[in-house]
């Protein structure tokens, strides 16, 4: 090669990091876009996937795989529409993934007619979805799913639900009658009451955090312990996730308390000691009694929304928390 002809960087082409940047900058350009759809998107996949925390999951699996796409178009698609037919895509693809099974076939069956006397009361069918334990719509095919989602949770109408879908409407109709259904017959079923105990290694994390003892929190690290705040950042490694907590000591915003999410044993952050209400919450998982993950939903603001924390102590609503830098 040519001595004198100029490198790639002295004839101006991006190095690696503004590359980099240039990515970021587009990474949160196209957040802020889909911002307003967030929690609306998290109520559809916390109920297709089963679980708040999936949930959440498949809305940051949602939001990669459109962000690749986006870069693949040449114009902006209808936002919601788009945003619901990946976000469908992909809850179908967890549910496969964490093995669930349902005896239905994956599309809408169409041999329901839709003709009046098959349509449902709105009202109460709209009454069940909104108070059926998230669980419950594991029961349906997805198909059934999430129609009823959309419809009697979300109030998306027949059309929109067609579109977001791709389904026909007559499919959507029979979707929503059979999925009904399914969910009327749970309603009747009451779950049995279970008695829950707070396991010893929550207990002990939950003290020394509100303590604000971080030595003895790090104790309980894994050399080879990973955080992720989500949808803000990762860590690994005990030094990394140690400013992790440097940041929490400087607020004074939060108190932990244990907790039940979807049948899993949580950290659910409150405003204070006093609180009945949570926020936000924190999953550890544990490996010999060392503390191998950690997933902070503090930057998930809608998380906490559809009431499933069953807290393990009572706990005066407080206001947003501070970032954590």
């Amino acid at each position: 090669m040519d001595s004198s002809e100029p490198s790639a960087t002295e004839a101006g082409d991006p190095t690696p990091n503004d590359l980099i940047g240039v990515l970021e900058q587009g990474r949160r350009q196209f957040l802020a876009l889909v911002d307003h759809v967030r929690p609306e998107l998290h109520r559809y996949c916390t109920r297709m996937a089963g679980s708040v925390a999936d949930g959440e999951d498949v809305v940051q699996e949602t939001l990669a795989r459109a962000c690749y796409e986006l870069s693949q178009l040449k114009a902006m698609p209808a936002l919601r529409p788009w945003l619901f037919r990946i976000a469908h895509n992909r809850a179908i693809d967890h549910w496969r993934h964490e093995a669930y099974r349902v005896s239905e076939p994956l599309d809408a069956a169409l041999d329901i007619a839709a003709q009046a006397e098959h349509e449902p009361d709105q009202v109460l069918a709209r009454h069940q979805a909104v108070h059926a334990a998230i669980s419950c719509f594991l029961a349906l095919a997805p198909a059934q799913r999430g129609c009823v989602i959309l419809k009697d949770v979300l109030d998306h109408s027949i059309d929109e639900i067609a579109a977001e879908l791709n389904l026909s409407v007559p499919a959507v109709k029979a979707a929503l009658h059979r999925g009904r259904a399914i969910l009327q017959r749970q309603a009747g079923a009451p779950a049995a009451p279970q008695a829950r105990e707070v396991s010893a290694p929550v207990q002990r994390y939950a003290s020394l955090f509100n303590a604000r003892d971080w030595d003895g929190v790090r104790s309980l690290l894994a050399d080879d312990v990973r955080l992720d705040l989500v949808s803000q950042r990762k860590a690994a490694g005990r030094r990394d996730v140690g400013n992790y907590f440097s940041n929490y000591d400087r607020a004074t915003d939060w108190h932990l308390a244990p907790a039940w999410l979807d049948g899993r044993e949580v950290l659910a952050v409150l405003a204070d000691a006093q609180s009945t209400r949570a926020r936000y919450f924190i999953e550890l998982g544990w490996r010999d009694d060392r503390l191998v993950t950690i997933r902070d939903f503090r930057y998930v603001r809608y998380i906490a929304q559809d009431d499933s924390l069953e807290l393990a102590a009572s706990a005066p609503h407080g206001q947003d928390p501070p970032a954590l830098c």
